[in-house]
């Protein structure tokens, strides 16, 4: 069933268009990604569909409900978590949770079991009587989760949770996320950790300069993707691509600039000693490239071939542009 579909969107700030024309949907149960690069429209789509702000033009509708038209009832089916939130720094986890209940009309025993089911969810039970000052990033990202689940929402809105977090935190956190989208709840999320959403989502929506670039389940985006590319490869031979991995076995100043001189070489990502690209033509190309960067130093433990992700398609389907 769908749960949220985003119609038209678009928002003015002025002269700033932060989005543009942008719809989408998808289904309760589904956990979906928000991608895009820093100032493309993400955050306030969100808050637009959390009904914090309202469209220039188009609309949202959660289960059916406007967030401009139906705006209170809308906010009973969703739990917000932006990308920073206050913390109150003199309560308690159970005095945060349960003044949050309140907000929410819980009382009684309604209350004391919503907050006691939360807690336990969260795995935040043992931390019942500690100060929120004192919890570590990963248990107060638990922390406010717990607080957007505390009047058992259907759609979670959650703009880049996992922002600070160790890898174990990341990686209880995700888990988190799968068992709320198994009780069939819609989870709309956005990172800028792209392996992180490759392994939660099942659909996303790549937008860049407050426009949509694509949207839908990422299987059929790289479907449609790879047969772009095997066409074109079949027109033009010279221009076939494959996606390599190279691990490094020590650090290498002059990376990315060596890297950068590569002909075959584009949608280059560095990152420590692991990078990734696009290269073009096939093995003897591959082998050709590989001699080249073990001659001019680079110490390189591994050189692969590999299937396109979601960091390819992103970089394959989007210029670079901000706005």
């Amino acid at each position: 069933m769908t749960l949220v579909t985003v119609t038209n969107l678009s928002r003015r700030f002025g002269n700033v268009h932060a989005v543009r024309d942008i719809s989408f949907s998808f289904d309760a149960g589904e956990i979906f990604g928000f991608i895009g690069p820093n100032g493309a429209g993400k955050s306030t789509t969100m808050r637009i569909l959390a009904t914090l702000d309202i469209p220039s033009e188009g609309d949202c509708h959660v289960a059916g409900l406007s967030t401009v038209d139906d705006a209170d009832q809308v906010r009973r089916l969703i739990g917000y978590m932006p990308d920073s939130y206050g913390t109150y720094p003199n309560m308690t986890v159970v005095e945060y949770l349960d003044f949050f209940a309140r907000a929410y009309g819980l009382a009684g025993d309604k209350r004391r079991r919503g907050v006691g089911d939360v807690m336990d969810f969260c795995q935040l039970g043992g931390l019942r009587d500690k100060l929120i000052t004192t919890l570590s990033k990963g248990m107060k990202q638990r922390l406010c989760l717990g607080r957007c689940l505390i009047h058992d929402p259907k759609l979670l809105i959650l703009d880049e949770p996992s922002a600070g977090l160790d890898p174990r935190a990341r990686i209880e956190f995700r888990e988190l996320l799968r068992l709320l989208a198994q009780q069939g709840k819609g989870i709309f999320i956005s990172s800028h950790i792209l392996a992180e959403l490759e392994e939660l989502c099942t659909g996303v929506a790549i937008v860049e300069q407050g426009q949509l670039v694509t949207s839908g389940k990422v299987a059929d985006i790289k479907a449609t993707v790879e047969d772009s590319l095997q066409r074109q490869a079949v027109a033009h031979p010279g221009e076939a691509t494959a996606f390599i991995d190279i691990r490094l076995a020590a650090p290498f100043e002059r990376a990315r600039s060596l890297l950068a001189e590569q002909p075959e070489l584009s949608e280059v990502q560095v990152a420590s000693l692991v990078i990734s690209a696009r290269c073009r033509g096939g093995t003897a190309e591959q082998a050709a490239l590989l001699k080249r960067l073990v001659e001019a130093g680079m110490p390189i433990c591994k050189f692969s071939g590999r299937e396109q992700n979601l960091e390819d398609l992103f970089m394959h389907l989007t210029e670079g542009k901000v706005s």
